[in-house]
């Protein structure tokens, strides 16, 4: 099989747990690029963070954010965006705002984060600090359902971290009675991103492929987390992380290593060094678009 796309997780598979990116992924990368293979981030993280990591790799075309709700090489051309009304951000923050909870509203210019309750700091700090070295712009308010009756905000996704992970399943189960408008996903024991219906990484995914004339077959996706599993599972080559999650690992075709032991490059010198340069390829007619 020849790949045309290889598609990145960022967090877990690109960025380690320290918020740094290995010399070996990004000569990796850049080695694959050559090839003539595109290469894209499949990410729940915001894009203004997103493509700081895409610009420290070197990638310029269309990236995958919001968990699939934004989709753009710059901010201000997005090729497809889809966000959360003003009246349902607001009703969703405030039924959120019920649990023991910290809530972050992620828009493309900027978030929204509330006040941390029953001093869940410690757990929000590992789980949305990590990207320290490539924050952007961040408001901290103290009740953020507050803090949108005088600034109303539309969004592509609201993130909840929660201090009983058994809140998890509840919220999920009670927003899809609620609301038609919106997919809630768990990203971790302690997390959900909630976006608008229909959206995914997959989705998005597919979306980018499409529009560049790649065929779901021909795309590889690298992932480590519970969301990452269906483009994982869909495309057509899936591959897990050393570190992922059992659930995670038994959808892919391939588990490569942890990230202390490169697992990230490893794979990709693995797969791509027998495969000829895109431009080779069409030039002999293997690949006719």
């Amino acid at each position: 099989m020849i790949y045309r796309m290889m598609a990145l997780n960022i967090d877990g598979s690109v960025v380690n747990e320290n918020g740094k990116i290995a010399k070996e992924t990004k000569e990796a990368i850049e080695y694959v690029q050559n090839k003539g293979v595109q290469v894209t981030l499949v990410t729940s993280r915001n894009f203004a963070s997103a493509r700081k990591v895409a610009k420290a790799l070197k990638i310029e075309g269309p990236i995958i954010t919001h968990g699939g709700s934004y989709i753009a090489a710059e901010r201000d051309r997005p090729i497809y965006v889809n966000k959360i009304p003003e009246n349902i951000t607001y009703e969703i923050t405030q039924f959120l705002e019920g649990f023991s909870s910290q809530v972050q509203l992620s828009h493309e210019k900027q978030s929204i984060v509330g006040k941390a309750s029953n001093q869940s700091k410690m757990t929000s700090t590992l789980s949305w600090e990590r990207d320290s070295r490539f924050l952007y712009s961040k408001q901290y308010v103290n009740v953020v359902s507050e803090h949108l009756l005088e600034n109303p905000l539309a969004v592509p996704k609201i993130s909840v971290l929660l201090e009983h992970r058994e809140d998890v399943w509840d919220i999920i189960a009670a927003l899809k009675g609620m609301y038609e408008e919106v997919d809630a996903i768990p990203t971790s024991d302690h997390t959900i991103d909630i976006v608008p219906k229909g959206v995914s990484k997959l989705r998005g995914l597919m979306y980018l492929s499409e529009r560049l004339g790649i065929k779901k077959d021909q795309i590889v996706m690298v992932g480590a987390g519970i969301d990452d599993v269906d483009a994982i599972r869909c495309c057509g080559l899936g591959v897990a992380m050393g570190e992922a999650p059992p659930e995670v690992k038994a959808q892919a075709d391939w588990i490569t290593r942890s990230q202390d032991l490169k697992g990230l490059p490893y794979f990709i010198m693995e797969l791509f060094r027998k495969q000829h340069p895109i431009p080779f390829l069409k030039k002999m007619n293997v690949i006719r678009s």
